[in-house]
Parts: C-alpha cells; structure tokens; sequence
C-alpha cells in the first residue's frame, strides 16, 4: 500500500509540475487548464478551486459513460489535485515569467512540460487507486467507444478546447501541443512503465502476467 500510494502521489506532483511549466510557458495553456483560467478570468477564485468544482460534476459525466454510479471516491484525487494545482502555481511558480524569454525557451518549456504531464499521468494511473475524474474521463470514453487511450485522449482535448475557446481562455500552441501530442505520451510512459511498477511491486505480479 505504501508503495501504490508513493506512485500515485509522485504521479500527481509530476503531472501538475507539467501543468504549471506549460502555463508559464505563456504561449496558452493546456486544453483543460485553458478553460479553468478562463472561468477564474470571469469568476474569481483560484484555477485549482474551478479544477475541482467542474471535476465533481465530471463524476456524474464518468458514471453515465460507464454506466455505473458515481464514483464518490473520486472526490480524494479531486480535492488533493485541486490542492496540488495550487501549490505549484501560487507558491512553486508564481514569480516564473517567461513572457519576455526567446520563443526557443518558451517553445522548449512547452514541449518539456507536455512530456512531464504525460508521465505523470501514466504513472499515477497504475497503482489503480482512485483516478481524478480528468483522467477517468478519456479512460471512459476510450472504454466506451472502444478507443484507445491516445484517441480517448484526443477526443476529450479537442472538446475541451472548444469549450476553452468559448470561455476565453488562453488557447494557443500551449492547448494545441497537448491535444496532438499528450495521447500518445501518456501512451508511451505507460506501456513503459507497467512492467517496471510491477517488477518492483511483486504483490501485483499475478495480475501483471494475466494483463500481458
């Protein structure tokens, strides 16, 4: 358990310090982090408070793609999320401006912070704990609609950038690389990673060899 709950936490740092790079990259903002910048704009409030709020409505959405109830143990990634989201832009990131860099950093930070978001998704996605409603979502529509991960990926972005669009907030190459590119990262460090959470996590090695 101490080892499942490691990865999960790590996975979670991993993926909002991703997040947070790719904000400040200034070149616009993640598909769905645009669209909570974009309801902060109007609304108030801290991107990580509209992070959780619409993700406890996201549960609801999960239950009928899945058709099953609602997940309430969905609320814990929801709310440590929500907090981790903060922690990074408030307090870790909150005197980066990289609006004045050369478009070679910005560029650079962007790409880095696309890479980090998708291993820390598929790692924290492989202890099989709770999964924030978010990432439960492509993972529903992939199940559902008999996708793969990267195209469940693909179809939740391009939503959420229109909705982003609509709402104002920053779309730009930012929204664009992570709805062409995150699919298939999240694809690729996850299939790499599975075997190896499983070599170091022996316990989980019958379920390991019945997987592959």
């Amino acid at each position: 358990m101490l080892y499942r709950s490691f990865v999960y936490l790590m996975g979670m740092f991993v993926n909002f310090f991703g997040v947070a790079l790719l904000i400040n990259a200034t070149l616009g903002a993640g598909f769905w982090t645009s669209f909570f910048i974009g309801v902060t704009d109007h609304l108030g409030y801290t991107v990580g408070f509209w992070y959780g709020t619409f993700q406890l409505i996201i549960i609801f959405v999960n239950a009928v793609l899945m058709k099953q109830k609602p997940e309430a143990r969905a609320a814990i990634p929801v709310l440590l999320e929500s907090l981790i989201l903060d922690f990074w832009l408030i307090l870790v990131f909150s005197h980066v401006d990289l609006s004045s860099a050369s478009y070679i950093i910005q560029v650079s930070a962007l790409l880095t912070g696309v890479a980090i978001i998708g291993l820390g998704v598929a790692l924290y996605i492989l202890p099989q704990f709770p999964r924030a409603p978010v990432d439960q979502l492509f993972l529903a529509v992939s199940a559902r609609f008999n996708l793969s991960i990267q195209a469940g990926q693909t179809v939740v972005a391009m939503i959420m950038t229109t909705l982003a669009l609509i709402v104002g907030g920053p779309v730009g190459l930012g929204t664009i690389a992570p709805m062409l590119f995150l699919g298939p990262v999240i694809q690729f460090c996850y299939t790499r990673a599975y075997p190896l959470y499983y070599k170091l996590h022996p316990q989980g090695s019958t379920v390991y060899q019945e997987a592959i």
